[in-house]
């Protein structure tokens, strides 16, 4: 079927669009995938259900004219996605959520042999499932969602069905967690063993798409693993019980997963667009929406509309106002529910003696 990829670069930005004619039962659809070039991109379709090829032609051809007006030109090929059927329906499948840590509290974790360490990375948490040799990637949501090629390709490889978690960072999944294999459930075994059982699928398969996160044990291979990610500017570590089951969701305080951050970010929902790409941030504060300050969208990424849902990076937040200092935008979390867009979440500019932090 028919298909173009393309791409737009000028003053910093490095996007590329992917559209794309493909059958489905027994008519067409036109899907796009889209983001900045390197990232995991975002998907979606332009034919809620399957049209005639006459049809599915003009809105394609619409498409690839309305980028090309914009600047977007054919070049290189890029990274095909993998579009599914089944997109964005409801799996029931969710995925494990940490809680961040103190600096002390990791400390205690190191010396624990009870935690193991990873690197906690800098992508969109990713699920995937092979089910009767059909591969599908599920979001933090629970929904289903289109995969890199790359990906989807190397989950075929591996001759097994399973479910297994991790973090995508481009067209590479950096695989953490296996929730079951050939139709057993492995989520009330300890982590260990999951881990185990994790290792032997990579043991006679070099994927391209799929990458085993390796794992610390030992409190001195922990802290140079820690040491390491920071001095290579990492996101931060994550620490797992290493007797705990998987439990799907994010426990209110504690819990058998935890994180230790090493730059500090958040999701707020927009507010308003403001001018010069600069759009306006809040989170809830119980039931409410409170002002968290303002970031500038860089030329790169699209200006996000308002109530969507973006993350941002920040040095630390002031207690008095709420708002964050120098933001930096990271990109539009449309795998992230309004309802996580808390206060709760931001860490906050220590304040002198004497005083207390709100």
């Amino acid at each position: 079927m028919e298909q173009i990829t393309l791409y737009f670069k000028e003053d910093g930005s490095d996007k590329v669009y992917r559209a794309a004619i493909e059958p489905k039962d027994g008519g067409y659809v036109v899907n796009f995938a889209y983001g900045r070039r390197g990232n995991t991109l975002t998907t979606g379709t332009k034919t809620q259900a399957p049209v005639d090829y006459a049809t599915a032609k003009r809105l394609y051809d619409k498409l690839v004219a309305e980028k090309t007006a914009k600047g977007y030109t054919p070049g290189e090929d890029g990274t095909p996605y993998r579009q599914t059927c089944r997109e964005l329906q409801i799996t029931g499948i969710h995925c494990q959520l940490l809680n961040p840590i103190t600096e002390n509290e990791a400390e205690a974790l190191l010396a624990d042999p009870a935690w193991c360490l990873q690197e906690k990375f800098d992508g969109r948490r990713l699920l995937i499932r092979k089910e009767a040799g059909v591969v599908s990637g599920i979001n933090r949501l629970g929904l289903t969602v289109a995969l890199p090629e790359p990906i989807a390709a190397s989950a075929e490889a591996i001759p097994s069905d399973f479910i297994l978690d991790g973090e995508a960072e481009g067209d590479c999944l950096h695989a953490f967690d296996l929730l079951s294999l050939n139709g057993a459930d492995l989520r009330l075994q300890p982590y260990r063993d999951r881990y185990l059982a994790l290792m032997d699928l990579f043991i006679s398969h070099a994927l391209r798409g799929i990458r085993l996160v390796s794992t610390a044990f030992l409190p001195g291979q922990k802290r140079a693993f820690l040491e390491g990610y920071r001095a290579d500017s990492k996101e931060g570590v994550v620490f797992k019980h290493i007797e705990a089951p998987y439990t799907a969701g994010r426990p209110n305080t504690g819990g058998t997963q935890l994180k230790l951050k090493f730059t500090e970010s958040a999701s707020f929902i927009v507010a308003q667009v403001n001018g010069k790409r600069s759009v306006a941030l809040t989170l809830l504060k119980g039931d409410r929406l409170v002002p968290a300050g303002n970031v500038t969208i860089p030329p790169n990424q699209d200006i996000p509309p308002i109530g969507a849902v973006v993350e941002c990076r920040y040095l630390y937040a002031f207690p008095e106002s709420i708002a964050i200092y120098q933001p930096v935008y990271l990109g539009q979390r449309n795998d992230i529910c309004a309802e996580e867009c808390v206060v709760g979440q931001l860490k906050f500019k220590p304040q002198s003696a004497g005083k207390e932090v709100a």
